[in-house]
């Protein structure tokens, strides 16, 4: 993930309010609960001496009445400053932790970025041969984070993609005008979905729905798409138990992308290091920072690193990406470098870039 996408609130006047709200059981007296809680966050930002600005920014988003329900189901981690609001997306973030809010100098999104970087954007197709309804949705190992909007794409074929039971010559070639319609349905459906990831940039295109459909849109799918395709088994109809057990199999995807990204990453790591192009530990990388060359943050995936936010905003200013990796590193953070950077010759600053 490219940090230069936050810069806007790490170069934002100081200081600045990180709020996380955690996601909770949505009841009928969600818009009283949600009230309860921001009441007690505000009274913690208002204390340690919050701008009006700021508190005004989060009151206007927070209480605004047609997003109690989200707010409540989702959760929310927000940043807001004299500037107004900075980030506002629904991201349950703090897991155990609870709801949080912070005045500082640096906006604390740690946890935000770990759950960013364990999720997954997918594209997620109910196909058959004549139509499919694709979804764009973000997902994680545990749970659905967001479910944008839907399309529906239907085939412009006008034979019937049914074929003929029969053996004779005509129904020969009744079959091939069904097997010729569902062909170009297909056809649609691929184009449709190389337009939406055009503008989306998925991770994944997941394929279910009917065993001929997915297969044909397999088929038919070219690079980069067919690169990150998979196929789904489960789900694909309206039953709720097809339904849970395509989300189940779109968890077990989920795992098996973010396993594979940390293991890229931990294993890049490595091959760096030995090549002396890596850093480990806040002091050299915010060394390596201060000479521009840190290409890639890593912070471990469930540990949080000494100075981590101000790595962060450090790092976010030399258009520095952020991974996680699984190894330990010294105070959980380290970096792959651009060009060798000779940290240790440089004087001792600790904790500021």
């Amino acid at each position: 993930m490219q940090l230069a996408t936050l810069r806007d609130i790490y170069e934002a006047e100081e200081p600045l309010a990180t709020v996380y709200m955690q996601a909770l059981p949505v009841s009928a007296d969600a818009e009283h609960e949600v009230r309860l809680r921001w009441d007690a966050l505000r009274r913690q930002l208002a204390d340690a001496g919050a701008h009006q600005e700021t508190l005004d920014a989060l009151d206007e988003t927070i209480m605004d009445t047609e997003a109690f329900g989200a707010v409540q189901a989702e959760g929310r981690v927000l940043v807001a400053g004299r500037d107004g609001l900075l980030l506002d997306e629904d991201f349950d973030a703090t897991g155990e932790e609870g709801d949080q809010a912070v005045l500082a100098p640096v906006a604390q999104l740690g946890d935000y970025l770990r759950q960013r970087l364990r999720s997954v954007r997918a594209l997620v197709v109910l196909v058959d041969q004549k139509q499919a309804t694709i979804r764009r949705e973000i997902f994680t190992s545990t749970e659905l984070l967001d479910s944008g909007a839907e399309t529906q794409v239907q085939g412009s074929a006008y034979e019937s993609v049914h074929k003929p039971r029969e053996g004779a010559l005509h129904h020969r070639r009744m079959q091939q005008r069904s097997e010729d319609a569902a062909a170009m349905n297909i056809r649609d459906v691929s184009e449709r979905l190389r337009r939406i990831s055009e503008r989306w940039h998925p991770d994944v295109i997941a394929v279910a729905g009917e065993v001929q459909g997915r297969k044909l849109l397999l088929d038919e799918l070219r690079a980069p798409l067919a690169e990150v395709a998979y196929e789904i088994e489960s789900g694909g109809s309206d039953d709720a138990g097809a339904e849970e057990a395509m989300a189940d199999e779109l968890a077990n995807l989920a795992r098996r992308i973010t396993v594979e990204r940390v293991t890229e990453q931990t294993e890049r790591f490595g091959t760096a290091e030995g090549n002396g192009l890596a850093v480990q530990g806040a002091e050299d990388v915010f060394r390596a920072v201060r000479l521009g060359a840190v290409d890639t943050l890593l912070l471990r995936y469930g540990q949080p690193a000494q100075d981590e936010d101000e790595l962060l905003r450090a790092a976010a200013g030399v258009d520095a990406s952020v991974a996680l990796v699984s190894t330990a590193v010294t105070d959980n953070v380290a970096a792959v470098l651009r060009y060798q950077a000779p940290v240790d010759e440089m004087d001792h600053q600790p904790t500021s870039a």
